[in-house]
């Protein structure tokens, strides 16, 4: 009888933070206001076409700036390091560092397109507000640019063959993975925006 060993495999971390509801309710207000003020953010959404609006490219120092992002970051250092272990880094004495963060309200019938994180180690998104409807995330196989002549998984696959897989969200939840994986976020199917706060850890 052969012996199947499951080599280099990928992993997802899931988990509900401690008193989302009330972290929640102070982001949500947090983000608006934010979303609201922030003209360069405004504008560079508009100008890369991203239906809604993102501070990806206009604020780095959201936990500076309100202190409900300090506590969300105290939250995700958490998970993040636990995350880091379960991985078995070998990160020395350093920890794993936030290097960035930013709000992403997503309109309905907004997407954003598959993309890496290739500067930073650990990547992920907290969910503010997932109405019913909100688009998934999707992950797809670090592996599926590598196989040039490999047929498609069989459509009852389990989820640990498939070549892509979708992850619905609820508010207060946290996903982390790995920043090569590369992922994105379909069209959003909601009638209400879509509101996260996704983040980059290096070390």
């Amino acid at each position: 009888m052969a012996d199947i060993a499951s080599l280099f495999v990928t992993k997802l971390y899931r988990a509900t933070l401690a008193d989302a509801a009330a972290l929640n309710a102070d982001l949500l207000k947090a983000c608006r206001v934010i979303a609201a003020e922030d003209e360069a953010g405004k504008a560079w959404s508009k100008q890369k076409g991203y239906r809604g609006y993102t501070s990806y490219a206009s604020l780095n120092d959201l936990p500076k700036r309100d202190p409900t992002f300090a506590a969300l970051k105290r939250e995700l250092d958490k998970h993040v390091a636990a995350f880091a272990r379960e991985l078995h880094l070998a990160m020395g004495a350093r920890k794993p560092k936030l290097d960035s963060i930013w709000i992403n309200v997503l309109d309905p019938g907004g997407a954003h397109s598959g993309h890496i994180h290739p500067h930073s180690v650990l990547s992920g998104t907290y969910y503010v507000d997932v109405p019913t409807g909100a688009s998934a995330l999707k992950l797809e196989d670090p592996r599926l640019p590598l196989m040039m002549a490999a047929p498609p998984r069989a459509e009852d696959a389990p989820e640990a063959e498939r070549t892509f897989v979708y992850v619905q969200p609820k508010a207060g939840e946290v996903l982390i993975w790995e920043s090569f994986i590369r992922h994105e976020v379909p069209a959003n199917a909601a009638k209400k925006p879509r509101v996260s706060v996704s983040f980059n850890y290096g070390w």
